[in-house]
């Protein structure tokens, strides 16, 4: 998908973000969204897709105010409730529709999208999103593919679930590469996030998506491993909507499963479901 001017005021709020979790100051914020918004005006109109565009201003923005990782802390946070909510709920979810719909409710812990809120009671907001189910569910045609699977991870929190429901492929036959960001970027799971929770035990690959702090994939800087898994894989399970707005751009894929939230309206037009659904959308 190619930048809009919906993502671009939508990028510099999230640089305003970046810059108070860093503890910038009020000069340094606005030199860095001044030197973020030229940054964009130059990339506008290239062939560089949106979540392309975006890691060059997050990576510019965490630079220019002194932090590479600014959001750790709101990631442990993610984490740390996912878990508390995890531990009230698994014994309850047992099927892969159950496992799924889980996993798309923690993709709501997003903080790269302006006017999307995350809760801060996750365990009763868990509750609520449960008893909706999904707006969008292809999942009868999507485990019939689940063979080998290619599973695209997103945000911390999120990754929590992720881990029941890569448990479950496990358990039931699949085989499952697991792929995480190379580097801090937002509050994308990393290396580092899938290792505290054991997702190396479970997966039979544990990689990256490569290209160091990237959000989304771009194919032509995935490491080996991955790309060898893609090409042999029967599914790409796809968590989150960068990873959507990358995708969306290759043809030639695998089977893709799209596990989101879809949070802006930018992604509500392209797929035609409405902000705020729910999915696990199949596109072959």
């Amino acid at each position: 998908m190619k930048l809009t001017d919906t993502c671009i005021d939508c990028l510099l709020s999230r640089v305003v973000f970046e810059c108070q979790l860093a503890s910038a100051g009020k000069d340094c914020t606005e030199r860095t969204l001044q030197t973020c918004r030229e940054l964009l005006d130059s990339m506008r109109g290239s062939t560089l897709t949106h979540p392309q565009i975006a890691s060059a201003v997050h990576r510019k923005a965490c630079e220019m105010a002194g932090n590479p990782d600014p959001f750790r802390e709101l990631k442990k946070i993610g984490n740390r409730q996912a878990r508390e909510v995890c531990r009230d709920v698994r014994g309850t979810l047992n099927t892969f529709h159950d496992l799924v719909l889980a996993s798309v409710i923690g993709n709501t812990f997003d903080y790269a999208v302006r006017d999307h809120e995350v809760t801060t009671d996750f365990s009763r907001f868990f509750a609520v999103e449960f008893k909706k189910g999904l707006e969008h569910d292809d999942m009868d045609s999507i485990l019939p593919l689940c063979r080998r699977v290619v599973y695209l991870t997103d945000n911390c929190g999120e990754i929590v679930f992720d881990r029941l429901l890569v448990e479950y492929l496990k358990a039931h036959g699949s085989h499952v590469t697991v792929a995480v960001r190379e580097a801090p970027i937002l509050n994308d799971a990393t290396m580092e996030d899938a290792l505290a929770l054991g997702l190396d035990r479970f997966a039979d690959i544990l990689t990256t998506t490569g290209a160091g702090a990237e959000i989304g994939i771009d194919l032509d800087k995935i490491p080996p491993e991955l790309a060898e898994a893609i090409d042999s894989c029967t599914i790409i399970l796809s968590k989150g909507m960068a990873n959507y707005e990358s995708l969306s751009e290759y043809e030639n894929l695998p089977p893709v499963a799209y596990l989101m939230c879809v949070k802006c309206e930018v992604i509500a037009e392209d797929t035609g479901i409405a902000r705020g659904s729910k999915i696990a959308l199949l596109r072959k």
